[in-house]
């Protein structure tokens, strides 16, 4: 594959990122972070990278951190600060949208407070409040099944 083959691919996936809910640039940025061949980047890296402003990246960066999907690292004798993606990127991302799945179980239960237990739009909450609350107890498990099996 090509380097520009190479970064067509991470421009479609930061697309798919986008269409699934992520920043357009925070998914730009995580695709860099995926598709580089170096240990780590700076910001100035990533908005070389996107042809953009180091400004804008500055909130992407920023986002990524809070997510958990990148990390911050020491560099001795540099003046720029340099992040990875963590190894632990995905399991930390699915646990810190427990806060999502949380979100969507109180609105269905604050939905089915509000209707009466017959009404379709009742039975439609109750199930939507019983998957999130069947994914909630699973979610546990499955993550100490992937650090199982991912060592």
């Amino acid at each position: 594959m090509s380097e520009r083959e190479r970064w067509e691919a991470a421009e479609r996936l930061a697309l798919v990122l986008t269409e699934g809910g992520l920043q357009r640039m925070s998914a730009r940025a995580l695709a860099v972070f995926l598709f580089t061949g170096a240990e780590t980047v700076t910001m100035g890296d990533i908005a070389d990278r996107l042809g953009v402003s180091a400004g804008s990246v500055s909130g992407a960066v920023k986002a990524l951190l809070s997510t958990g999907l990148i990390e911050r690292l020491p560099a001795p004798g540099s003046r720029r600060e340099h992040y990875r993606l963590r190894d632990d990127a995905w399991p930390t991302l699915f646990s810190t949208q427990n806060t999502v799945v949380h979100t969507m179980l109180e609105a269905a239960e604050t939905g089915i407070a509000t209707t009466a237990p017959g009404d379709p739009a009742h039975v439609r909450l109750a199930r939507m409040r019983d998957f999130y609350q069947f994914l909630l107890s699973e979610l546990p498990g499955l993550l100490h099944r992937w650090q199982q099996r991912n060592g």
